[in-house]
């Protein structure tokens, strides 16, 4: 026997679905922020950051298709390393995006819209052989270094200090760190004798 008498639903506990409403800011407008950033230096800051989000979500993106689709010798090394590399784009991800949001302006988000802005190259769907996997990462990173270097210039000639920092020591320091270890891999170096060296 139930103890508890059923008590009438109040209307206002039930979630709210299938909302619609105009949105509350178009991509690429700013809106003002007390952060003695003048509006034209925070639009051009919030539109290169937006560039450079995109490419290093496809960049992101990339290492976690080559995590999954590497084969080969080196299986073990690159599936972490690749998933390693990843984690550490994810947190540039999401450090670009709120950048731009605190610089009053709207992060591209959707892959869609990603899609159609980034600088760096479709892979095919299907899997590809580990040189050129490293390939498309190496040419993923040289964008993303190239626009990094180029837009931390800009940012320091309108004093956005703060996009300039996450620019030089977040962006850059990690991407020539990534560029370094994926690169190594594809030296052409003997495993077991030195070219011109006879075995003992």
């Amino acid at each position: 026997m139930n103890q508890f008498a059923p008590t009438q639903v109040i209307r206002g506990a039930a979630p709210l679905t299938g909302q619609h409403a105009p949105e509350i800011q178009a991509f690429g407008s700013v809106v003002s922020m007390p952060i003695a950033l003048d509006e034209k230096t925070r639009r051009e800051s919030q539109d290169n950051l937006n560039q450079l989000l995109a490419d290093t979500i496809t960049l992101r993106d990339l290492y976690k298709k080559h995590h999954w689709q590497v084969s080969g010798p080196t299986f073990y090394q690159l599936h972490l390393l690749f998933d390693k590399h990843f984690n550490e784009q994810n947190e540039l991800v999401d450090e670009i995006g709120e950048r731009i949001m605190m610089l009053g302006g709207v992060s591209v988000a959707m892959s869609a819209d990603v899609a159609e802005m980034t600088l760096v190259p479709r892979p095919p769907r299907g899997r590809e052989a580990v040189p050129v996997q490293i390939s498309r990462l190496l040419h993923a990173h040289e964008i993303v270094l190239r626009e990094a270097r180029t837009m931390a210039r800009l940012a320091a000639e309108k004093s956005d200090d703060g996009t300039n920092d996450l620019l030089v020591s977040n962006v850059i320091r990690t991407n020539e760190m990534q560029v370094w270890f994926v690169a190594e891999h594809v030296v052409d170096v003997p495993l077991v004798h030195a070219n011109g060296q006879s075995a003992d």
